[in-house]
């Protein structure tokens, strides 16, 4: 069983889910507290789930064991829950050579290597980081080989690149260790840092020989037990690392000495802990709902609201604490998209994600239509050039695209009319269900499609591509037959 630290929007859901499986929580938040009556220790975790930033979905790295067990839970939330390895998990140490350099840092392309385990449903691949240039302690020059540690990593589906340090840093929430001598108290109110430091004093908590402990703001609060508990974990995190380079190239020595040019010259080259993105889709996303329902008050649709906006999530907060809410009810989309948008006359944008973790946006369409059933229809002006994917039919200037997207269905057709108002061909997408939230919807293309050609001929299309994105471990095999279907109940309806 793991220990787990939950934060963001799913945190109620993905505790209950938790604490149901035989897991522990531990370091819950005030709210968490009240709503659960369990106990919740101050452990250092096995593995940290924080929400993304776009809040589409969560991450979570920890130790590579307890993260298999998390990793099922997490995408046990619905058919359209899907994993991807993280190759740059927070705290991996690796190698990389610098290949641009922008006005705050640079972008480094790092080697990184592995499946990445039990933890994802498809193998780590290469990945760009961003150095910071106050990251490190000198001057770094496209074609410069680096040695980095990861400090925050970032979802496949964003457009965000890790962010990396030219330092080495182990440790945890209380406190982390680096290379150097003595203590640092890393917290703004000077009342505080005495305090805490006295304390740390007499108690006699010293890092090992080689680092100094950097302690952080929530070691203010914590009691003596838990920063005890703190200093180990991060002692054992600095082990694990040099455990994991001696495993991985037979040597681990160093503790991360930067040499004269500021770079991490004898840390290892290793990562000791593992990391899983998971997406979550609209029918994940109700299935947390339920989850979270039975530990306090929760609107039909509480997650893919909160999923849309920051004040789209304050007015989900709001409502539940106003009323109780009937679980029975309809999605309330026609009040959602009244208060928070889309709206007709807005900028949509589709957001079109891919099996294997990528988000490709498909441009801008204007909101031409919002229906109370959750459709929402969208049109874009194409430019010239080439033909139609799937239909053929060549692209002129002038011609209009126009998509219905409903919230819900597991596909969207997309209509192209020349300037006239002829038809030059309907492409039918499949999909995961959509989400048109304020300012995009979103799903993940499930590659097979239906089109219709200006003939009126029919022709679903791409099942080889289903078929391989499912043989690389891609698509779990119950979305793709789900897919399959949905493919044969359109061709036969057009």
């Amino acid at each position: 069983m793991a220990r787990a630290r939950v934060r963001g929007i799913y945190a109620t859901a993905l505790t209950a889910r938790l604490l149901d499986a035989g897991h522990e929580v531990v370091d819950a938040s005030p709210p968490i507290r009240r709503r659960f009556d369990a106990p919740f220790g101050t452990d250092p975790p096995d593995v940290r789930v924080e929400t993304s930033d776009d809040r589409q979905g969560v991450g979570a790295h920890g130790d590579p064991d307890a993260l298999d067990a998390v990793r099922d839970l997490l995408v046990d939330a619905g058919r359209d829950a899907l994993a991807w390895a993280d190759p740059t998990p927070p705290g991996a140490v690796l190698d990389g050579e610098v290949t641009e350099t922008l006005g705050g840092g640079a972008v480094v392309d790092l080697r990184v290597g592995g499946e990445g385990g039990e933890a994802a449903s498809a193998p780590a691949t290469a990945a760009e980081g961003y150095l910071p240039y106050g990251a490190v302690d000198a001057r770094v020059e496209t074609g410069d080989a680096v040695r980095v540690q990861v400090r925050e990593s970032a979802a496949p589906w964003t457009d965000r690149r890790p962010e990396l340090a030219g330092e080495l840093r182990v440790g945890g929430d209380l406190v982390a260790l680096e290379p150097g001598s003595g203590t640092r108290v890393d917290v703004r109110d000077d009342e505080a840092a005495r305090e805490l430091s006295g304390m740390l004093d007499l108690l006699d908590l010293d890092p090992p020989d080689g680092w100094r402990a950097v302690w952080r703001p929530p070691a203010v609060d914590a009691d003596t037990e838990a920063l005890s508990a703190g200093l180990d974990a991060a002692v054992d995190a600095a082990e694990d690392l040099r455990d994991a380079a001696a495993s991985a190239d037979g040597t681990g020595s160093g503790v991360g000495v930067l040499d004269d040019r500021g770079r991490l010259r004898d840390a290892p080259v290793a990562a000791p802990d593992a990391g899983v993105w998971v997406w979550f889709g609209r029918e994940s996303r109700f299935g947390l709902d339920d989850a979270r329902r039975g530990a306090t008050a929760t609107m039909p649709g509480h997650h893919r609201v909160k999923a849309g906006s920051a004040d789209a999530s304050a007015g989900v907060d709001l409502a539940e604490a106003l009323c109780d809410p009937d679980p029975d009810a309809e999605f309330p989309f026609a009040v959602v998209s009244d208060a928070f948008g889309p709206r007709e006359g807005d900028a949509l944008r589709i957001d079109h994600g891919k099996p294997d973790g990528r988000l490709i946006t498909l441009g801008e369409a204007t909101v031409t239509g919002v229906d109370p059933d959750g459709t929402v229809t969208v049109e874009r002006e194409m430019s010239g050039g080439g033909t139609y994917d799937g239909l053929g039919v060549d692209r002129v200037a002038g011609d209009v695209a126009e998509t219905s997207l409903k919230e819900g269905r597991w596909w969207y057709p997309t209509t192209y009319r020349g300037r006239d108002g002829s038809v030059r061909g309907t492409y039918v997408n499949v999909c995961t269900p959509v989400e048109v939230f304020p300012d995009a919807a979103r799903y993940v293309d499930l590659h097979v499609d239906v089109v219709k050609r200006p003939d009126g001929t029919v022709e679903r299309v791409d099942d080889d591509e289903l078929d391989e994105s499912v043989a690389a471990g891609r698509t779990p095999e119950p979305l793709a037959e789900k897919a399959r279907r949905v493919a044969s109940a359109l061709e036969n309806a057009l």
